[in-house]
């Protein structure tokens, strides 16, 4: 299985990029990006999924069983938190506007009502300190949007020269304080720069990933300790996280590497990176 997919080596239809189960090799998470030139329009069916309608890039409508959802979006990932839509399994969901979206998807069984996401309502979060600073957008987590079944997603801006996804982490076994989620990283980098992701395995279930990604890349991490995400200097990495898994509980619970644990400890003290926050939903600080 491969799990660093280049941008531009799953692309379909209008999609710059489609995973599925299918293509992952798992069962529960999905992600597609939507290209859209201007004054552009697509219909798709959600099936089995309930899906997160994301702007990355550019601003849309979004029709769904007579809801419809008018998102301002923003210029790029880096300019400003994004309103979204949700909507439900069994669905016809038009799209119509120019840009770059993210559909982003879980299998489910409820049928839930389509619902709006205002970007001011979305908590940004910011995380660990020094050069392990974070900015967390929870637009689709549990405590952050709680009206979905299976599907969790985040956004994550670290700014360049610092480390996130770290102290690494991983959620692939069914026990208290973890949970099994199949997760996705998309990136995207400012200044047509470079990151670096890490996934490596735990006894009996190798993986092996250092990939350098760029805008538009992916990483499938089906299970292992995934991190750190490295942000060089001079180049701010965003990624999207979507995770779902089996549990009946919608919970994003997972497990430090205790190698690493104690890098936690070392943040007590340290300020939090100064240009954080990178973004809001008002755009740049």
């Amino acid at each position: 299985m491969k799990h660093h997919l280049p941008a531009g080596s799953a692309v379909e239809g209008p999609y710059g990029l489609v995973i599925t189960p299918e293509s992952a090799g798992w069962t529960h998470s999905a992600l597609r990006v939507l290209d859209l030139p201007d004054g552009g329009e697509h219909t798709f069916a959600t099936g089995e999924f309930e899906t997160i309608v994301l702007p990355l890039a550019g601003s849309c409508v979004v029709e769904c069983d007579g809801s419809r959802f008018e998102l301002e979006g923003r210029d790029d990932v880096f300019s400003r938190v994004s309103d979204f839509a949700y909507v439900p399994r069994d669905a016809q969901v038009t799209v119509r506007g120019s840009g770059r979206f993210a559909l982003a998807g879980a299998r489910c069984e409820a049928r839930l009502e389509p619902r709006y996401g205002p970007a001011e309502k979305v908590p940004v979060e910011l995380r660990g300190a020094g050069s392990a600073s974070r900015q967390v957008n929870n637009f689709g987590t549990p405590e952050g949007f709680p009206f979905a079944e299976k599907l969790i997603a985040c956004e994550v801006l670290t700014p360049g020269g610092c480390w996130s996804s770290f102290p690494p982490h991983k959620h692939d076994e069914d026990r208290p304080g973890e949970s099994v989620l199949e997760e996705i990283y998309y990136f995207e980098v400012a200044r047509d720069g470079m990151g670096y992701q890490r996934v490596y395995g735990s006894p009996g279930r190798p993986i092996d990933v250092l990939a350098e990604v760029r805008s538009g890349d992916a990483v499938l991490i089906p299970h292992g300790w995934h991190g750190p995400s490295m942000a060089p200097p001079g180049h701010d990495l965003y990624y999207l996280n979507v995770m779902a898994g089996p549990s009946p509980e919608r919970a994003w619970n997972i497990c430090d590497d205790p190698a690493h644990a104690w890098i936690r400890d070392t943040w007590t003290g340290q300020e939090v990176d100064s240009r954080l926050p990178l973004t809001s939903a008002g755009g740049r600080p």
